[in-house]
Order: C-alpha cells, then structure tokens, then sequence
C-alpha cells in the first residue's frame, strides 16, 4: 500500500519517485504519517496558491511551524493582513536600494571564492555557500559581524524537524528562541542607531501612518534570517549540485555567464530547495474524487508540481536552455517570495565568480546526507573534485 511521509530521510534523499506516484495515481492523497493532505499536481498546487480564502496561510505555512509565528508573517498572514505587511516590508526593500547590494555582494563573493584557490577537494556548503550567504545576509540587514558562524547555526536548526517525533524538538524551539532574542536586541541597537540597512527599515517603514508593530518586526526580522541563510544557502548548494551533475551545462555556463540567470531558473524547476509548504482549508473541497473538510491541512507539493509533465516537457531532464515559465521554485500565488529578485541577483553573482576561480568540478560522493526537513530540501555536506 503507498504512502507518503514528508519526514522521511528517504523522502529527503530523493522524493521525486515517490511524487510522481502521487501525480499519476493519488493527486488528492491522505498522508496519515504527516495528517495532511498532498497536492502534487502543478495546476491544483497553482490554483491553490492563488485561492486564499480557501487555502489559508494564517495557522502557519511550514509543514511543522514554529511556536507564535502564525499571523505575524508574510508566509502566515492572509490578505487583508497579508498585503499590508507585504507593503510595508516592499517599501523597506525599496529603501535599502537592492541595486546598491551588488557590488559588495560581488566583493563577498570574490573573497569566498579565491579562498579556495588551489583547492582540490572542498565542502561547498561550508567553504563558500555559506560563507557566501551569511555575509551577505549580514551586509543586507545590518548584523554585527562576529555572530556569523552562530547565527547560521541556529538558522539551519531552526527549518530542521525530528524525523521520528515528526515535530520540532528541543533543539529547534532552543535555536528559534535564541534567534528571537537576537534578532531584538538587534532592533533596539538600530532604533537608537538607525543605518542604511534593512532592519533599520523595517523598524521605520510607514504607509500612510501605518507602521509594523512590535511582534511583527520581530518575527519578520527572524524569518528573514531563516530564510536568508537557509532558502539562498540551500537554493546554491541545489544550483551547484545540478551543475555537478550536467557536465554539459556546468561547462556551457563555466565559459558563457550569460546563460546563468536560464540555468537558475531551469535549477529553481528542476531541484528546487522549497519542496513543500503548508496551507489550512477554511471550507471542504472535493478534488480528484476525494473530500477535504474545512480546518484539514494541505501540502502544496511544490517540488512535485515543478516535475509535472503536464505542465514541463520531459521534466526529470536538466535542460538550461529550457526556459520554464510559471515555476515553483519561489512559490506562487499571494505568497510567492518576497526575496526572489534578491536571491536570483546574489546567486548569479556567487556564481560568476566561483567559475571564475573553479569552472570545472564534480560530487566526490554519490550519496549525500541531507537535511531533515519536511519544507527544505538541500545536503548538509556536499565534497566536490576540482577536475
């Protein structure tokens, strides 16, 4: 009998078999390991996206969420509330200048990758994606330096679950609590001392007198600390697992940076690290002959609607020069990420320069120990050979 459990280390090593008996056979199926129900298809995950009356954010959007987070974020608010926090954190992204981060992110990303010069073998995750992505994380939102190696620590702690328990555990409530912690003590230093940072921005923004309250700085700060250092974090080390893996398109983006931005987009498809996220019913649904009732939770399988062959043209090849439109790799709907455009700058820089210093390389192992996380997707630890 098939089921489907998104707390599985297997299901983190490579769900893509088991999604795609979800899309053929179960569309609407009935995880009772996880007690949610999975969407699998690319346009029930799409419509869902777009239905938020139906399919609400407000009791959280991770498949095992963290303790007072609903309600006080863009991924657990909707409209009405929604589109006020989004504007309001617009409005601070927009202050900041995007445009102004370009080029210390390039300088970041020069140094991580020069460091590792004359390397034969390297963690990538540990040696330059993180590296990378917590510096430049800092940069943006005006953290101390010197909390760099904690901080992502407890980031990455923070988007884990226990495989077994199926919930938080001690660990990740410890490491979302610190991070609150910081992230406050954080704020009240920019308030005294506001500066060209995000933070500083998000402490201030105001439309039409209308400003975040205290809960919601917070949260917010936290989430873009998660997110930040695990979403871009993971997303590279997805991007330098595909190129990896595809020799052909490795060398093809190696010798022609201008074809990154197509390889980013064909990655966020292909191997996104947001594989799964949460939504509550608010009425009963009936789809693919099955009744879900109100107040049941539902997963929108992103990773599996990306793999959709009803959507892509022979999706389990790894093809560049594809150009995907409408994927999942950031979400949809009302809730697609925020961070995106940021994320697909950064990532484009990292890589420029990484090639620049390593154009040509390959796993040193076939298997990887990956993350668990019934969310995220992406290795703790990923060796390459430089060739």
């Amino acid at each position: 009998m098939f089921s489907f459990d998104p707390y599985s280390p297997s299901v983190d090593a490579d769900p893509f078999p088991a999604y795609k008996v979800l899309r053929d056979e179960y569309p609407c199926f009935w995880s009772s390991d996880a007690q949610t129900w999975m969407l699998s298809r690319y346009a029930d995950i799409f419509s869902a996206g777009l239905d938020w009356k139906t399919y609400s954010s407000a009791k959280g959007n991770l498949m095992t969420e963290l303790p007072n987070r609903a309600g006080a974020t863009l991924g657990t608010t909707d409209p009405p509330r929604h589109d006020r926090l989004r504007g309001l954190i617009q409005h601070a992204f927009m202050k900041r200048n995007l445009e102004g981060m370009m080029e210390p992110i390039g300088n970041i990303a020069r140094t991580a990758a020069e460091q590792l010069r004359g390397n034969r073998r390297f963690d990538f995750i540990t040696e330059f994606s993180s590296k990378f992505t917590v510096r430049v994380l800092f940069a943006a939102l005006g953290l101390p330096l010197g909390d760099e190696q904690t901080v992502r620590d407890k980031a990455v702690l923070m988007v884990q679950s226990d495989p077994l328990t199926r919930a938080k555990g001690t660990e990740h409530i410890a490491a979302y609590n610190w991070m609150q912690d910081y992230a406050a003590r954080v704020i009240a230093q920019r308030r005294e001392n506001p500066q060209n940072d995000l933070i500083s921005h998000f402490s201030t923004a105001e439309i039409d007198g209308d400003r975040l309250d205290e809960r919601e700085v917070l949260l917010t700060t936290t989430t873009l600390i998660m997110a930040g250092i695990e979403s871009l974090g993971g997303f590279m080390s997805m991007f330098a697992l595909n190129m990896a893996d595809h020799g052909e398109a490795r060398r093809a983006v190696a010798e022609n940076p201008a074809l990154l931005p197509d390889a980013i987009e064909e990655s966020l498809r292909f191997n996104t690290s947001a594989q799964r996220f949460r939504r509550c019913l608010q009425k009963d649904v009936t789809l693919h002959g099955q009744t879900m009732r109100a107040g049941d939770f539902v997963c929108l399988a992103y990773g599996s609607g990306n793999r959709d062959e009803r959507q892509f043209q022979n999706p389990d090849a790894y093809d560049i020069r594809r150009k995907p439109r409408g994927h999942l790799g950031f979400g949809g709907g009302v809730h697609a990420c925020l961070g995106s455009a940021f994320a697909r700058i950064a990532t484009k820089i990292a890589f420029e320069e990484f090639h620049k210093v390593i154009p040509d390389y390959a796993r040193a192992h076939e298997q990887l120990s990956w993350m668990p996380s019934s969310t995220f997707r992406s290795p703790l630890k990923m060796e390459l050979l430089v060739n």
